[in-house]
Order: C-alpha cells, then structure tokens, then sequence
C-alpha cells in the first residue's frame, strides 16, 4: 500500500513559499523545496571524512520546485485541479508561478533523512549563522554560530529570501536579554536563530501541529533552545499583554496585516515587530497598515522581490 502522495509545483523562486502555503492548506503534512536559487548559497562542509564541493551535488539549474506530501488519508486527485488553480492566481498578487505544472505521484514510505543527505548540506545564511543539517560533521569557523536542523519531512536550508531576510533582521535588532514572540514559527529556525544571538525568553505559535512537531525537534538538536516554549495558536488569538521586547513573523502579507494590532498589544513601548514574507506589490499595503497601527518603520529590507520590515512601537517620549 502507498503511504504517502506526493504533489510537485514547478514553479519559479519567487513564489516558493506561496506555492508552499497553498499544499500546505490544501492538506500537505510535510513540504519539500528544490530550488536553483538555494544552490549558489552551498559551501564545502564535512560529510563523513570527505569534503563536500558544491559543484559535484546535483542541483535545479532553473526554477523551484515545490513537493507536498499528503497522507494516505487525503484523496489528493480531487485537489489536483483547485491546487493549479490557485498556483495560476498567484499571478495577480505580483508572482510569477510559472511554468505552474502540477503533478501527483504516489510513493512509498522511505527513510526521509537519507533521501535528502544527498542534497542538503551546510549553509552560510547570513553573517554569523550557517544551517547546518544534523547529520553533517561541521566544523564551524571561530565567527559562526550553527542552527542544527533535522530533515524530516519539512526540512528546509533557510535559503529562501524570506528566511535570509528575517535572519538579518535578528542580527540588527538583538541585542541580549530580549523577551520574543515567534509567531508562524515553522521548523522552529527564527527560534534557534534568537537564540544563538542572545535572546532570553522566547514564545512560538503555529497553527500546525505538524510544524509544531518539526520546530520541537529542532530545538532539541540546539542546546542553546532547549527552553524554547512552543505551542499551537493562530497568530496570536488569544495572547494578550505579553510585554515583548521582539515579535517575528515570517508569514505571508495576507497573514501579517490581521497581526498587525495583535503585536502593537503585545509589544512593550520600544519593542520590535520584524516582518518578511511580503512579495514586492504587498509592500506598500503592508507599511501603510504598521503605519496606521502604531508603529514607526525602522528599516526596509529587500531580496529579490521579497521585503522584509523592522519597525517598533513608539516610547511615549517619542
């Protein structure tokens, strides 16, 4: 019996993470992303005894493509045409999300982690954090800090401009100590990545448990996140006057702007919201709501045609 279906989107880099959202929603248990734009990130790292180079692992040239795994409890062809429907309508949002092929094919349940040993190795994400797959022996330089991660089945490199971009953020706006909300927390990787850079107390949400199971994992292979709590929660429904100096939101434009005024409440006077997730034609409405929320924008940040958005809200001296 076939335990798993797969669903692949051959799409392009700019529309991962929607076409992601979009299997994910419609059932998904886990997501698998190929991507050309993640390959010039790699960088020799340990595997075993031998060094990696990046040039011998097989990789997309052009393109993404984005895999959904759904249980055998979902009859996925009854989704097939609504998923390519959805994938085409990404175009009036801004994305291109061709060439938009949809494909199923159903598959048998395998050790996930050596299927993707081939092809997921250490990468430099930003200045001073490289994701490192779990079963790599990495040798850090002495200015790295490492975000060890398990596969599973929704591993992901931390590539993706949306992730880079949040990434950086933290890297700006840290200073130690912090109080923080992750709220779409995901493979738990804002998490770990908090931190690493010297945060104290932090809060994740998902409103998926499968993502909740994922990101619990991943902190557990981080001992610097060991006292991460986590739990499930739409946004952050419910959560009143929680007095952060941080919230984090790696989310899509249409998600962010209902959080809006749910973070300026659980905020301190000074804290900071950083945001990413926001495609180029959503930036605009997303600065315009934080404006009429609050906040004071601080920076804008930009990779590819995905911003990412450090603001605070205002001291009542300001």
């Amino acid at each position: 019996m076939n335990d798993w279906t797969a669903v692949t989107v051959e799409t392009s880099t700019e529309a991962v993470d929607a076409v992601s959202y979009i299997l994910t929603d419609t059932g998904a248990a886990g997501i698998q992303i190929e991507d050309a734009a993640d390959f010039a990130k790699l960088k020799p790292g340990r595997y075993g005894d031998e060094i990696i180079d990046p040039s011998s692992i097989p990789h997309r040239q052009t393109g993404a493509a984005v895999t959904g795994y759904y249980p055998s409890s979902v009859f996925v062809p009854e989704l097939l045409p609504g998923i390519k429907q959805r994938v085409l309508k990404l175009q009036a949002f801004g994305l291109n999300p061709m060439p938009a092929t949809v494909k199923s094919e159903a598959i048998e349940n395998q050790d996930w982690k050596t299927a993707w040993e081939k092809y997921y190795h250490p990468v430099r994400v930003t200045r001073t954090l490289t994701v490192v797959p779990e079963w790599e022996d990495y040798q850090p330089s002495s200015d790295e800090k490492l975000l060890i991660l398990d596969p599973g089945m929704a591993f992901g490199t931390g590539t993706h401009p949306t992730t880079q971009l949040m990434l950086q953020a933290l890297e700006l706006t840290v200073r130690g100590g912090e109080s923080m909300l992750d709220v779409g927390t995901g493979s738990g990787v804002l998490s770990i990545a908090a931190k690493l850079l010297g945060v104290d107390k932090i809060k994740a949400y998902d409103i998926d448990e499968v993502a909740v199971r994922s990101a619990k994992k991943n902190l557990a292979l981080n001992p610097a996140a060991k006292d991460v709590e986590i739990g499930v929660n739409s946004l952050l429904d419910g959560i009143h006057d929680q007095d952060a100096d941080l919230i984090v939101a790696n989310i899509l434009a249409e998600i962010i702007l209902p959080l809006i005024p749910q973070a300026y409440e659980n905020l301190k006077p000074g804290g900071h919201f950083l945001t990413s997730g926001i495609i180029n034609d959503k930036f605009d409405e997303v600065a315009q709501v934080l404006r009429d929320g609050g906040f004071k924008i601080d920076e804008t940040m930009r990779i590819k045609d995905w911003y990412g958005i450090i603001a605070h809200k205002p001291t009542p001296a300001e």
